[in-house]
């Protein structure tokens, strides 16, 4: 009976050591950017599903992380403080955009970089701003289009002639 139950401890030992293996790897390719980096800002209408610590990318590489959002109470504006790695420079006419994974992703915040010289310094802030696409809304104009397009149709299309038979 003890022979069994050293048995049971090993493999229990043995089965949380590989849990902890795949722990440690998860973590370490989890493609998270170094932490840190130089802040930046920008405003915008909405970031409806852009939550605090979503990725800041660049050509779809992470180098970065949203670290906070509040609203400008003069503007009603949603401003957005984000960090950018210290090695990556943004040009000061560069553009953000909130930007979806996917039907079932989360948000994200894109930047595309200018073409100035002329670098963003820290705390800098991008003016050129675009908000997320709101899909339920796009769906509901759309139903909305197809059921008005098909009433008028329906509307607009005179009854078939009879055929006389010779």
């Amino acid at each position: 009976m003890a022979r069994r139950g050293a048995a049971e401890v090993v493999t229990g030992a043995v089965v949380l050591a590989v849990a902890a293996g795949f722990l440690v790897f998860a973590v370490a390719h989890s493609g998270t950017a170094p932490s840190g980096g130089y802040p930046l800002h920008a405003e915008f209408n909405s970031v409806a599903g852009l939550p605090v610590g979503s990725d800041v990318r660049l050509a779809g590489v992470k180098i970065g992380r949203v670290v906070a959002e509040t609203i400008n109470p003069e503007t009603y504006l949603a401003q957005v403080t984000f960090t950018v790695a210290n090695a990556i420079r943004i040009p000061k006419d560069s553009s953000a955009a909130v930007v979806s994974e996917g039907l079932l992703g989360g948000n994200y915040l894109e930047l595309q970089p200018g073409g100035d010289i002329a670098m963003l310094p820290p705390n800098g802030r991008i003016t050129v701003t675009q908000s997320p696409v709101n899909l339920e809304t796009l769906l509901g104009k759309f139903i909305f289009s197809m059921t008005n397009a098909a009433s008028t149709a329906a509307k607009g299309v005179p009854s078939a002639p009879a055929m006389s038979k010779p």
